[in-house]
């Protein structure tokens, strides 16, 4: 069990920022086209945080000309480049798959040094 933990720490990312759901992320991630390679930015809301060790992700939620675009990100992926925390925003629950369902202004999110 102990062989496990060191392999896997061998593969963590230690320039991760603290977030959480809520806040709002911007994701930039390299993406190979062919021969040449770009980075290309996805901002937007994270939804949920999965924990854990290699196998953590977090769900990213923007829309996208009217049409809700979400992602799923791995944290510790070598495809992402960084991650910035724009905003930091105040949710009372840790998987807030309720944005789904609403709309334009109702969507918004409170900032947390608001409260």
């Amino acid at each position: 069990m102990n062989i496990i933990k060191k392999i896997e720490s061998e593969h963590l990312r230690a320039d991760v920022p603290k977030f959480r759901a809520g806040d709002t992320v911007k994701v930039h991630t390299r993406i190979i086209e062919g021969e040449k390679e770009r980075i290309q930015v996805f901002q937007g809301v994270v939804m949920r945080l999965k924990r854990g060790t290699t196998d953590s992700t977090f769900v990213v939620r923007k829309v996208s000309d009217g049409v809700g675009v979400e992602r799923i990100f791995p944290l510790h992926a070598p495809t992402i480049d960084r991650i910035e925390v724009v905003s930091e925003g105040m949710v009372r629950q840790s998987r807030i798959y309720y944005l789904r369902s609403l709309r334009g202004k109702a969507a918004r999110i409170k900032t947390r040094n608001a409260w």
